[in-house]
């Protein structure tokens, strides 16, 4: 989880969109990602999920620690707050609409 100020919301998609995603895209086993968002007084709170083929593609990019958030500093210096962890949830269940 992380927030950033109302101005600020679409900055940091646009940091995801055009600096962060990119780069996944060049990384054997990332299968794409979604971004939340939702006003919480007089922040933003941002939610990113991304999806994996493995654990193992996981800890190529995170590093030695795959459970501590991977933050560049472009999004730093946007956001207000942000996670230092993550939680990695395996999907045992995926349902489309019609």
């Amino acid at each position: 989880m992380a927030y950033a100020r109302p101005e600020k919301a679409r900055a940091y998609r646009d940091h995801l969109a055009a600096v962060v995603l990119p780069g996944l895209r060049k990384l054997p086993g990332f299968l794409g990602l979604e971004l939340g968002e939702v006003a919480r007084g007089d922040q933003v709170e941002l939610l990113v999920i991304s999806r994996w083929q493995s654990m193992e593609a996981i800890k190529a990019f995170a590093g030695a620690d795959p459970n501590r958030a991977v933050v560049e500093p472009g999004a730093k210096a946007i956001l207000t707050e942000y996670d230092d962890f993550v939680t990695h949830y395996e999907v045992t269940l995926e349902a489309m609409g019609a």
